[in-house]
């Protein structure tokens, strides 16, 4: 686990003990990222502050459910799509991919369903345990070929389990020769159904079957497999990032469109324009009042 997860693990214990400060620091961590995503896709600034308002709140509601496992990013952001899908939808304006995972996936379980709460949750775990697995793995794959400077061949696979995209695709956007993308594509695919069977043979099906609950895909944009710390940002928007960070870089925001990443990069250009110590402050007032009440204050 990085600094910035021990943090995040830190202030989310701290906020379920009711600490005010903890629950500030949250929001002067995350308000200016999630902001910045949100105005990309309301175009308003009261919209895109109605709904990071809204997350921190839904965050605060669902916390007793928050799995420390997880990114709290990549949680906090989900929260964010969630609600900017309902606003879109209630607006009836253009459409947008729903929540893949929404974060109170027990009310997924409806009244008459045959399933019981006690059985979805069963089921839930063996998911979540297939997701770990396939997401430890994926990090072997993503960290060999970084360690050892294959970030060429680090584009192709991101381009095709991240992006989705098709190999002739591939090849024009990266300039480079279809076979060799086939190549390295098959070669991934290889090493990854290598290190899971070694792991849980039946896991192997994910590999194959975009149909199946635990895809790679799906790991992958969830546990942010290649996002960028916020450091390396900075450092590429200073021009004092070294090859081959400075190129990956500009690949990972400028070719794959990480939403995260994009909206990192964002609230480090314009952090003054997006968000004000005001700004920060509005919404730890108009939020702190839920942390009291879910502490029976």
């Amino acid at each position: 686990m990085d600094q910035s997860a021990n943090a995040d693990q830190f202030l989310v214990e701290q906020i379920r003990a009711g600490g005010e400060s903890a629950w500030r620091q949250l929001i002067d961590r995350y308000s200016g990222r999630l902001l910045a995503f949100a105005r990309t896709r309301t175009g308003a600034l009261s919209d895109a502050e109605d709904l990071v308002q809204d997350t921190f709140v839904g965050f605060l509601q669902s916390l007793v459910h928050f799995d420390p496992s997880r990114s709290l990013e990549t949680y906090l952001f989900t929260i964010l799509r969630y609600k900017l899908y309902d606003l879109l939808r209630q607006r009836k304006m253009a459409t947008v991919a729903g929540p893949e995972d929404s974060p109170d996936w027990w009310d997924q379980v409806m009244p008459d369903s045959p399933e019981t709460p006690s059985g979805f949750a069963v089921q839930r775990e063996a998911q979540l345990q297939q997701e770990r697995l396939l997401a430890d793995l994926l990090r072997q794959l993503i960290h060999e070929l970084r360690d050892r400077g294959a970030f060429d061949d680090l584009q192709v696979i991101e381009l095709v389990f991240y992006a989705g995209k098709r190999n002739i695709d591939i090849a024009e956007l990266l300039d480079v020769d279809q076979k060799a993308v086939a190549g390295v594509k098959f070669r991934a695919i290889q090493k990854l159904q290598g290190y899971l069977s070694q792991r849980d043979p039946s896991a192997v099906a994910c590999l194959e079957d975009d149909s199946a609950d635990v895809t790679v895909a799906r790991v992958w944009r969830e546990q942010r497999l290649t996002c960028l710390k916020r450091s390396t940002l900075g450092s590429y928007l200073l021009g004092v990032l070294d090859e081959p960070w400075r190129s990956y870089t500009q690949f990972h925001v400028d070719v794959v469109g990480c939403p995260m990443c994009v909206a990192n990069l964002a609230d480090l250009e314009a952090e003054e324009d997006v968000r004000t110590p005001a700004d920060a402050e509005r919404m730890f007032q108009s939020s702190v009042g839920f942390l009291r009440t879910s502490k029976g204050e």
